[in-house]
C-alpha cells in the first residue's frame, strides 16, 4: 500500500498538470519523478499530492504544482539550458527545473528556507541546482547569462537586472501585479529587448521583495 501511494502521488500531480493544459512530455515526466512530499513541511505531508499551495515558514506558500508545470513548460527546456529561478521556497520547482536543465541557479531571500531547500534537493540526489541566499530581484550576474528565468513572486514589472541577464531568444515567466492577484506572463528577449509574448493565467503569488521589487520585509 505504501508503494502504491508513493507512485500514485506524483502521477496525480502530473494528471493535474495535463488537465491544466500542459502537454510537454519532459515536464510531465519530471513531475512523475519528483516526490513533492519531500519538498513540503512534515506537518503538511498529507497535502503534498493535492494540486494546491502548501504553507511554508516566513509566511510563504509553495506554488500550486500544475501552475509550476505551466510556467516551466513555456520555457521550452530540453536539458541544455542555464536557468535562473527567483524564489526557491522548499525546492520543489527547483527540482523540476533541475530535471529539465543543465544547471539551475535559484535565489531565496530567507536563509532558513534556502538551507531547507538545499537539504531537500540533496536528499533527492539533485546536484545541478545551486541555491543562493540573496535579493532575487537583482538576479545572479556572476552565474549568468541565462537561457530562461522563472520568477515565483509578483511585481508590477520585470526587474531590469533579470531582463539584462537573459540571453537573446531567452524566455522569462513572471507573475505581474501587486501580489495576491496577478497575471502570469511570458516574455522573450530579442534584439529590441524584452518582449511580452502572452499571459498564461491569473494567479495569486506572494510579493517579490528586494532592491528592484517591493521593500524587503522585516526578519
Amino acid at each position: 500500500m505504501t508503494r502504491y501511494k508513493r507512485e500514485a502521488g506524483p502521477e496525480k500531480l502530473a494528471a493535474a498538470a495535463r488537465a491544466a493544459g500542459v502537454t510537454d512530455p519532459l515536464v510531465l515526466d519530471a513531475m512523475r519523478r519528483t516526490p513533492r512530499a519531500v519538498f513540503v513541511p512534515a506537518a503538511y505531508a498529507d497535502r503534498a499530492y493535492d494540486d494546491g499551495p502548501v504553507p511554508i515558514p516566513r509566511h510563504q506558500v509553495t506554488t500550486q504544482p500544475s501552475l509550476c508545470a505551466m510556467m516551466i513548460a513555456v520555457l521550452r527546456l530540453d536539458g541544455t539550458q542555464q536557468v535562473l529561478e527567483v524564489g526557491t521556497g522548499y525546492g520543489y520547482q527547483t527540482a523540476l527545473l533541475a530535471r529539465l536543465a543543465a544547471r539551475v541557479v535559484s535565489i531565496e531571500i530567507w536563509p532558513d528556507l534556502a538551507e531547507q531547500a538545499r537539504r531537500n534537493l540533496a536528499a533527492q540526489g539533485i546536484g545541478n541546482a545551486v541555491v543562493l541566499v540573496g535579493d532575487g530581484s537583482e538576479g545572479a550576474p556572476d552565474y549568468g547569462p541565462f537561457d530562461a528565468v522563472v520568477v515565483c513572486a509578483a511585481f508590477p514589472r520585470v526587474p531590469r537586472p533579470l531582463a539584462a541577464q537573459l540571453r537573446t531568444a531567452g524566455r522569462l515567466v513572471q507573475p505581474v501585479g501587486p501580489g495576491g492577484a496577478e497575471q502570469v506572463v511570458l516574455y522573450e528577449e530579442d534584439a529590441g529587448g524584452l518582449r511580452r509574448v502572452r499571459a498564461l493565467t491569473w494567479a495569486s503569488f506572494v510579493r517579490l521583495h528586494g532592491r528592484y521589487g517591493f521593500p524587503r520585509p522585516a526578519a
